[in-house]
């Protein structure tokens, strides 16, 4: 008997084995799950929130999607709901879905953009609750930046008793409340009311916290009249606080804004005797200024001496300069600006094209305005609200229909602009010329996106499908408007959501 193996024998066996162990290799690849990446995951995750009608759907699908779910892909699945104006109650469901991932927690990004989404629909209730729900579990997500995110929506649609008593239950909220806070209360009142509100709830406020620098110079950037910054400016002093360079840029901004030209150089002349930089935020003001007194090529040299002082501009600059020559009806030089902008390696914004939507509105141009939207879309540039308010309002004025369902698709396909505020124009426009298929169609894309369209736009839809015998296509939309409450019982129902005393929804 044979102890060695024949060498033909032997190089067959060798074959067999390293084939074996390759199709073994080869299957326990093919029994893994191949997970997108990041990019992908994040748009299936957006197509689920979106379209899944009902939250065990949405559950359902999640899981058999099998996609890892992170911080990341939480955040920014978030964000894509944000600014498409999806479904808040999905979304909601898919930040609960997440959070019972055992040893999930969400990051304050997350938290902070889903109670933004909230507060967008008034949906307080969920807002308060998700509040609790997240202090029981993890109690630092909830940051100074998490009270000016809820104060700002309530701010809008509450009186600005309201949106102090709800400041002051996040005491029983946030872990650490201090000047931060009253900070973030300050900066909403700026923001979504008067700065007399603001200056009125500091006086008041000011006693139960010690003001810092972050303080003045929130309020500083508030104020319109130049008498009352610099009073403010002092009282800063008194209180042995030192102004800094955002402090000097919100005096410079003021004297611009009340066409104060010398008193502004004053302040930047100041500043450089003091060692404080000029920075573009400065420069920028005083571009501004130039532009209000009627000096747009003065402002244009500001632009070109930024550079000798070390100081560069960025697009806000640029807009400034090019907002200027569109006021001074010499949109050739803007465009000049534009070209220059994108030489630099600066990417034009949406504000940079509304100062050119705003000139062509106003001059009836609707072939400039098109041209200039192709150019967006063709650079990536995703327009804002304003942006598609100027474009559909000039439509509507010149019954352009074909352009103004190519924006609304737009709108639908990439996310951009308010649907409730672009559709009440386009359905108009879309009734007024019979077109009510196509309003049909428009009307049901926005419900299919969580957007309850206006009452007065469902009434013009329906009357033409009564004149047109489709009561089964009316019957329909009705069962989908039925989805939002009537007209009556929603708006008593966001009256009563915003009376409602916040200790119901806060334990203390």
């Amino acid at each position: 008997m044979h102890l060695l193996t024949p060498k033909p024998q032997l190089n067959f066996l060798l074959w067999s084995i390293k084939r074996y162990s390759t199709a073994l290799y080869l299957s326990h690849l093919h029994t893994q799950p191949v997970y997108p990446s990041t990019n992908d995951a994040v748009e299936q995750v957006f197509r689920i929130i979106t379209t899944s009608s009902t939250p065990q759907s949405l559950r359902n699908s999640l899981k058999t999607s099998q996609i890892p779910l992170s911080n990341d892909l939480a955040d920014k699945a978030l964000k894509r709901v944000r600014f498409s104006h999806s479904n808040p109650q999905q979304a909601l469901e898919f930040f609960k879905f997440v959070s019972r991932k055992k040893g999930f927690f969400h990051t304050p990004y997350s938290l902070d953009t889903m109670l933004y989404i909230l507060g967008r629909s008034r949906k307080f209730n969920e807002i308060w609750d998700l509040l609790l729900e997240t202090k029981r579990k993890d109690q630092s997500l909830i940051t100074p930046r998490t009270v000016q995110v809820v104060l700002g929506r309530i701010a809008k649609v509450c009186s600005v008793r309201q949106t102090v008593e709800s400041f002051k239950w996040f005491r029983k909220l946030i872990f650490k409340f201090d000047a931060s806070c009253y900070n973030a209360l300050l900066r909403t009142l700026c923001q979504e009311k008067s700065m007399s509100d603001a200056r009125n709830v500091y006086h008041s406020l000011k006693h139960e916290f010690r003001p810092d620098l972050q303080t003045f110079n929130i309020l500083l950037s508030g104020w319109k009249s130049p008498e009352e910054a610099e009073a403010f400016f002092a009282e800063m002093k008194d209180m042995g606080v030192e102004p800094d360079i955002v402090s000097y840029n919100c005096l410079v901004d003021v004297y611009c804004k009340g066409r104060q030209i010398e008193n502004a150089v004053k302040v930047m002349n100041k500043m450089r005797e003091e060692g404080i930089d000029l920075d573009v935020i400065t420069y920028t003001s005083l571009i501004g200024g130039l532009g209000l007194v009627g000096q747009p090529d003065k402002a244009a040299e500001v632009l070109k001496e930024m550079k000798e002082y070390g100081c560069y501009p960025d697009v806000p600059a640029y807009n400034a300069v090019i907002r200027n020559f569109c006021i001074a009806k010499r949109l050739g030089d803007a465009y000049k600006l534009m070209d220059e902008m994108v030489g630099k390696g600066l990417s034009p914004t949406a504000t940079t094209y509304n100062v050119f939507f705003r000139s062509f509105y106003w001059a009836n141009d609707m072939r400039s305005s098109w041209s200039l939207y192709m150019r967006m879309r063709e650079t990536g540039c995703l327009p804002n609200t304003q942006s598609c308010m100027f474009l559909i309002r000039l439509m509507r004025r010149q019954e352009k229909v074909e352009m103004a369902l190519e924006l609304w698709n737009d709108m639908v396909d990439k996310g951009f602009g308010s649907y409730i505020l672009v559709s009440d124009i386009l359905l108009d426009l879309l009734c007024d010329l019979g077109k009510l298929e196509e309003a049909e169609r428009c009307f049901l894309q926005m419900v299919d996106k969580g957007q309850k369209p206006s009452n007065v736009s469902f009434k013009r839809i329906k009357v033409l499908m009564e004149l047109a015998n489709r009561h089964e296509d009316l019957q329909i939309l009705f069962e989908k408007m039925s989805a939002f409450g009537s007209s009556i019982q929603l708006r008593r129902s966001e009256v009563d959501e915003l009376e409602r005393p916040i200790s119901d929804f806060i334990s203390s």
